[in-house]
Order: C-alpha cells, then structure tokens, then sequence
C-alpha cells in the first residue's frame, strides 16, 4: 500500500506539474505544452514502475488494479486496499503538484472535457493500456516498464481526451485549475468509459490468449 500510495502521488506530481511548467513556458502553444506533458509523465512512469514494480506490481492505477482482480491475481480486498491507496496518493500528489507552483493546495479545475468522443477515447486508451500491461507481463516482462511509458505518451496524442486512462488520475486533476485538470462534473463519465475499458480488455485478453491461470 505505501509503495502503490507513493508510486501514484509521484505519477500524479509529473502529470499535473509537468502540464502547469509546460503551459507556463509554451506562451499558448497549447501543441508545446502537451508535448512536455506527455514527455515527462512517459518518463515518470518509467522510472515508477521500476522502482516500484517488485514491491507491490506499480499499478498505480484502480484500472489496472481492477483487471487483476477481475483476472483472480489479486483478491477483491487486496483490490480495494490498492485502490484506496491509490486514491490516496493521487490527491496527495496533486495538491504537492499545487503547492510546487504556488497555488492553492485545492482549486477545482474549470477545464471542460465531455462529450461522447472524449468518454469512447478514455474506453480505447485504458483498454489499450490494459491489453499491453497483460500481454508485456505475460510474454516480455522486462519491457512493461517502457511499453506502458510509451504506450500512454502515444496516447495523450492519438486520444481527444490526452488518455486519462486512470480513475484516481482522474479524481485527482479534477482538484487542480490547470492544464492537466478537469472539470468534477465531467468526472464520472470518464470514470465509468475506463472501468468498461478495464474490464473489456482483461477478458478479451484472456480469450485470445489463455494461460492457466485464466483457465
């Protein structure tokens, strides 16, 4: 639980820290901005799961955690305690993330994301990072790390909504006003479009790939 709780609050600090410095330095290049964004939080995941991978799996996502679950790899407790850890790291990141740039510790975001192609884009890109995780932890283990940094860089660019693609993520950068935020209204839908995400893929994945487990 501190290893999923410290993970997460980290992750969260490079998101929403990297996309405040990037809309401060990108003078309204909005472009410039989501690249750095997307740069730093590639890089932050990388570095997370490595470090953090041993100890507890660095899921640092409910998502994640929810397809192991749905896989039986973890029980539905250890599931809820992962999630309430991550929950918890992810508010603790972002009001850090605030706090670095001398904002208030809380400020509800006014960035607007809805919409049903936002909500069927946070079902492709945490299905897609769902299938990768599954299939890197299967069959080339020493990669996750990379290919799941990879996977959501490319995806903040191929995606409408920037690939939240993760619910304590999601609650988090609802409580910062800034460029990675988004508006508490526009929460749930996301929250719901990456559970289906979630839960589509681990059971495709395990169709088109049993092992014995699955079985």
């Amino acid at each position: 639980m501190a290893a999923e709780t410290l993970g997460t609050g980290f992750l969260t600090m490079a998101v929403v820290g990297s996309g405040i410095m990037g809309e401060r330095l990108a003078n309204g290049n909005v472009a410039v901005a989501l690249l750095a964004n997307s740069i730093a939080t590639g890089s932050a995941l990388v570095a997370l799961i490595l470090t953090f991978g041993s100890i507890s799996g660095a899921h640092l996502n409910p998502a994640v955690t929810l397809g192991e679950a749905l896989r039986g790899a973890i029980t539905r407790s250890e599931a809820s305690l992962y999630s309430l850890a991550q929950f918890a790291g992810a508010l603790a990141g972002v009001a850090c993330a605030n706090v670095m740039y001398a904002l208030p510790v809380i400020t509800i975001s006014s960035h607007t994301r809805t919409g049903s192609t936002q909500w069927f884009s946070e079902f492709i890109a945490t299905f897609g990072l769902v299938l990768v995780i599954r299939a890197c932890a299967r069959f080339n283990r020493t990669w996750i790390a990379v290919a799941v940094a990879c996977y959501i860089a490319a995806a903040y660019w191929f995606t409408s909504s920037t690939s939240f693609a993760n619910p304590a993520l999601t609650v988090a950068r609802s409580l910062s006003d800034s460029f990675a935020g988004i508006r508490p209204a526009d929460v749930l839908p996301f929250l719901a479009a990456q559970v289906a995400g979630s839960g589509v893929a681990t059971v495709l994945f395990a169709w088109i790939s049993p092992g014995a487990s699955d079985a």
